[in-house]
């Protein structure tokens, strides 16, 4: 090898990464494609011929690992907190005097960003070279997506030496990757010439790019990435986020250019009504606005709450809207026999997603909102996530619009169907109804529940329409012959089921009653049987008066969870089970007692947890739960959409806690 081709090898490597630069990064391009194919595949030459000189982070080597079976994972030597959420200007308001309050200052400097709905993930160089990327998982460990990450053109396998920045000897980067608005068009639009399906929406095709086997498929598809924060770094200093956002670029790494420095809440406010008028504008899908406090040494004052930073927040837009017609409402059954009407509606694309259905709850939600089949309705996603219907246009009517009426006769198996006087709900009075059925077989697998990973309503659909599974026991009986015969479910899989339901024969006393389905027991009051008896046996004998004196039982639950341990086909079922091999252990009993005797209300959409964990998280700290508001509840936690028992609560002048209020209020605690 003579120097003079290792070295013209290093200037065509360097050469491609400042064009790579150019392109993607500053959006500045100096040569056609034409002459940027060339030097490419001088290189390629080059290197093929001396195939001893190829490096990891020449350009060539983009894609250049095979097809992975699996990924594995990577531990953030620095959590990657998600950000709490703020759905409106109070919101955001609240967020800016708690932060103000804890640093004891009257103002603060923001630093605004359009929340791009993308994936964020960690790209980690060591000397300057890309060693390693993930994806932020559970926010303490991501999956190990490097071969991926490294195809994303505008993400450098090296950083860039510049005089403004030197390379330091370790950086942890964090960044969004996402597609613009203009290439996923383009993509789908390939697609449809092709006769293939076309993608939903940027965010999910970004996601599921990033998570493809074939490192080749991902290096197809046309991804972004725009770098935003920084966990551990050795050679480097940030004061401040403007200083962050403006010095990342000199290493070759991209930054949205789109950002603001506000002076206090009030510029904040400005630049939320600003993006949320022209968000369709931006060249990339962006459903709010990341507000971050400026300075680091604040932030570290400030710290963090559980899953999320106290420095910053993300301002979500109110929900996206579209206009459709409702077709019909059809009625699902539920596993305790709930009617549930659900709007079956023209597909309308609402925030990039096609929605073809919502739920309307109940009949008396119907009535309330007037709604009608054949109705022109207006369709929402709460939180850009969950579709609902907002309102019917009755001005739009032609008059063959027509009135709902529930059912008489249960749609699936025709019993007669029931409605309690003090209840919304109307009822299939057949415990042997095939789809309350399935449901509780999905209720006894879920994750509150006995936890079987592996196993939805597809595979619970075959099992049930096969004649493998009549019983909840019978999912322990079914053999590998038999699920193998299943469509699409080979031999590996067959496998990994089994192995999975032997890992759940062992559980908790307070997962195995969640899972049985006792009406009226959720995660909470399973979790308050557990720690009252103690043992399956001392529950299955507890009477009706004793159930009573235990505070968050009342009469009604204590005379349902009786009646319902009492009833021979219960007693049938659970014995089923324990002799199928089901282990009922005696769950752990509460971790302290720091907020012991205090009864909280839940209501709304948190987003930090589900409301079943954030039970079990006061459970385990002494506190109860409650499903109603009255004066001997000690808090009121409010999610988004907390409905009407906020409003109760602030009349009985009971506390009420923002999400990130009660998030504090563990962490002071656990």
């Amino acid at each position: 090898m003579t120097p003079s081709i290792a070295d013209e090898i290093a200037r065509l490597r360097k050469e491609i990464e400042r064009h790579n630069h150019l392109y993607y990064v500053v959006n500045e391009p100096e040569l056609s494609d034409a002459e940027y194919d060339a030097l490419y595949r001088e290189l390629e030459r080059l290197e093929t011929e001396h195939p001893e000189q190829v490096t990891s982070d020449s350009p060539t080597q983009r894609v250049g690992s095979s097809p992975s079976t699996s990924f594995g994972t990577l531990r953030h030597t620095v959590p990657m907190l998600s950000f709490a959420n703020a759905f409106d200007e109070d919101g955001l308001r609240d967020f800016d005097r708690r932060a103000r309050a804890f640093l004891g200052v009257e103002q603060i400097e923001y630093v605004c960003e359009p929340k791009l709905d993308g994936l964020a993930v960690e790209l980690v160089y060591r000397g300057g070279r890309l060693v390693a990327g993930s994806t932020r998982g559970d926010g303490r460990v991501g999956e190990e997506v490097t071969a991926n990450l490294r195809t994303i053109r505008s993400v450098p396998l090296r950083l860039r030496e510049s005089p403004e920045v030197a390379i330091p000897a370790l950086l942890e980067v964090r960044g969004e990757v996402f597609i613009e608005r203009r290439a996923f068009a383009d993509l789908n639009d390939r697609r449809e010439r092709r006769g293939d399906d076309p993608f939903a929406n940027p965010r999910n095709l970004a996601a599921g790019t990033l998570r493809q086997l074939d490192p080749r498929v991902t290096a197809s598809r046309p991804l972004s990435i725009y770098c935003y924060d920084v966990g551990t770094v050795d050679g480097i200093a940030f004061d401040t986020q403007q200083e962050l956002l403006a010095r990342l670029p000199h290493l070759g790494l991209p930054v949205n250019p789109t950002y603001w420095s506000c002076s206090g809440i009030e510029d904040v406010l400005e630049v939320y009504r600003l993006v949320g008028r022209t968000r369709q504008q931006f060249p990339y899908e962006a459903d709010g606005i990341v507000v971050k406090v400026d300075s680091f040494s604040a932030r570290e004052v400030l710290g963090a709450v559980s899953r999320s930073p106290r420095w910053a927040i993300a301002g979500k837009f109110p929900a996206s809207q579209g206009i459709t017609k409702l077709t019909d409402i059809a009625v699902s059954v539920g596993r305790t026999g709930v009617l549930t009407p659900v709007a079956v509606l023209e597909p309308v694309r609402v925030h990039g997603v096609e929605i073809s259905s919502a739920t309307l709850h109940n009949e008396d939600e119907i009535r309330r909102k007037d709604i009608h089949i054949g109705d022109t309705v207006v369709v929402e996603r709460a939180g850009d996530v969950i579709p609902k219907i907002a309102r019917a246009l009755p001005e739009l009517r032609t008059g063959a619009e027509r009135p709902f009426q529930m059912p008489t006769r249960c749609p699936v198996c025709g019993s007669e169907v029931v409605r309690v006087e003090s209840e919304a709900a109307h009822r299939c009075v057949n415990t042997s109804c095939p789809a309350r059925f399935r449901q509780s077989l999905l209720h006894f697998i879920s994750k509150a529940g006995l936890d079987v990973d592996g196993v939805g309503p597809q595979l619970i659909g075959q099992l049930v329409d096969a004649d493998l599974v009549h019983t909840l026991a019978d999912l322990f009986r079914v053999s590998r012959d038999a699920l193998i015969r299943l469509d699409r479910v080979g031999p590996k899989s067959a496998d990994n089921l089994l192995s999975a339901l032997d890992r759940a024969k062992t559980t908790t006393l307070e997962r195995f009653l969640f899972a049985l389905g006792i009406p009226g027991v959720g995660a909470h009051l399973a979790g308050v049987l557990a720690r009252e008896f103690g043992s399956l046996d001392a529950v299955m004998h507890a009477d009706e008066e004793t159930l009573s004196s235990i505070r968050d039982i009342g009469p009604l639950s204590a005379h349902a969870i009786t009646a319902f341990l009492a009833d021979e086909r219960s007693q049938t079922m659970i014995h089923d089970l324990l002799d199928v091999g089901i282990a009922v252990r005696a769950s752990a009993s509460p971790t302290g007692d720091a907020l012991s005797g205090r009864r909280f209300v839940f209501t709304g959409t948190l987003s930090a947890m589900t409301r079943s964990e954030a039970e079990a998280r006061v459970g385990a700290l002494g506190a109860t739960s409650s499903a109603s508001v009255s004066k001997t509840v000690d808090y009121v936690v409010v999610g988004q959409n907390p409905g009407s028992k906020a409003d109760k609560a602030r009349r009985l002048a009971v506390p009420v806690l923002t999400e990130a209020q009660f998030l504090d209020l563990l962490a002071a605690h656990e």
